[in-house]
C-alpha cells in the first residue's frame, strides 16, 4: 500500500500522481475515504494538495468529553485512530449521569491527556458493568463513522467465554430468540417474540460435574444477549443472580470478552486483540474442575 503519516491533525497520503481537482483526488485515495467524507473535509478546507502529497484533516484537536480519571487499565491495542482497553469487572463503560464518575471512558480520557493525545474517545459498543473484556474506541469522528460502519455490517467479532449452571447440551448451537424488555423488572430482559432479534452462537469448550465452560459469539448486540440467551436454555451463567444463576463464590456474572476481532479502519486489516482472562475467572474455573 502507499506510504502515508500523520503529521499532527493531518493524515499526508503520498500519491501516484498530483492531483489538481477533487474527483482527481478522490480517484487517488484509497477507498477508506468515501466521496461524502472527502466533500466534507473539501468544504471545510481539510483537504491540501502538495505536488504527490494529499494531505487530510482527520486528527482535529477535540477536549475530552469527561474529567479524566486514573484507574489502572491495560490497553491492548492502540495507533492514530482507534484504541482497545481492556475493561474491569464492576466498571461501567460511559458514565449514565452527569456526576458520575470511574467509567472507562474516564479511565481512557487518563491515558490519552497522560500521553500527549489532545482526543476524545468514543466507545463502539459497550460491555455490561461487571463483564470483563476487550471495548473498541475510536480516536477521531471518521474513524467512529468507519467502525460504526463496521459493526453495523456485523464485521466486528466478539468472542466471550462463560462458565454457566449445568451440562450444556448439544456441543455447538445456534440461539436465535428475541430479546425485549421485561416489564416486571426495570433492569431486566427477556426472550419475547415482540423483541428485537438476536443471535448467540456457542460451543462447549469443557463439560465439568454439574457445570459448563463456553465460548461464545455473538452476530447481533442486544442489551444482556448471553446472559438471557443462557438463561432461556436453562444455563443461566454462574454469579448471574438477576438471571437465575447462583453465586458459587463469584461475586459477579462469570463472563469474560476473551477475544476482538475488527476491520482497521484506515487499512482495512483484520485486527484481532486478545484479553486474558481475569483471576476471578480463572479462579472459579478452576475449583470446578475439580
Amino acid at each position: 500500500m502507499t506510504a502515508w503519516r500523520r503529521k499532527g491533525q493531518w493524515l499526508e497520503w503520498t500519491a501516484n500522481a498530483e492531483p489538481s481537482t477533487l474527483e482527481e483526488v478522490k480517484a487517488l485515495l484509497p477507498d477508506a475515504i468515501d466521496e461524502r467524507t472527502l466533500k466534507k473535509l473539501w468544504s471545510a478546507s481539510g483537504v491540501e494538495i502538495q505536488g504527490r502529497r494529499i494531505l487530510l484533516r482527520l486528527f482535529p484537536e477535540e477536549s475530552l468529553q469527561y474529567m479524566p480519571e486514573w484507574t489502572g487499565i491495560e490497553v491492548l491495542f492502540e495507533d492514530d485512530f482507534c484504541l482497545v482497553a481492556d475493561k474491569s469487572a464492576g466498571m461501567k463503560v460511559h458514565p449514565t449521569g452527569e456526576s458520575e464518575g470511574g467509567t472507562l471512558l474516564h479511565a481512557v480520557g487518563w491515558h490519552l491527556e497522560s500521553t500527549g493525545q489532545s482526543c476524545r474517545p468514543r466507545h463502539i459498543h459497550r460491555l455490561d458493568e461487571d463483564t470483563t473484556g476487550p471495548v473498541l474506541m475510536a480516536k477521531c469522528p471518521w474513524a467512529q463513522v468507519r467502525l460504526d460502519e463496521a459493526m453495523r455490517e456485523k464485521k466486528v467479532e466478539r468472542t466471550y467465554v462463560a462458565l454457566v449452571h449445568g451440562r450444556l447440551s448439544p456441543n455447538r448451537g445456534r440461539v436465535d430468540a428475541p430479546i425485549g424488555r421485561d416489564r416486571h423488572h426495570a433492569t431486566r430482559r427477556r426472550v419475547s417474540p415482540g423483541g428485537e432479534r438476536a443471535v448467540t452462537h456457542y460451543e462447549v469448550v469443557e463439560s465439568y460435574r454439574s457445570t459448563t465452560l463456553v465460548r461464545l459469539r455473538l452476530e447481533t448486540g442486544r442489551t444482556h444477549q448471553i446472559r438471557v440467551h443462557l438463561s432461556h436454555l436453562g444455563h443461566p451463567l454462574i454469579g448471574d443472580t438477576l438471571y437465575g444463576g447462583r453465586s458459587e463464590g463469584m461475586k459477579r456474572q462469570a463472563l469474560h470478552g476473551e477475544r476482538l476481532t475488527f476491520p482497521h479502519p484506515w487499512s482495512g486489516e483484520s485486527i484481532e486483540v486478545q484479553s486474558p482472562w481475569p483471576p476471578d475467572f480463572v479462579a472459579l474455573n478452576e475449583r470446578l474442575k475439580k
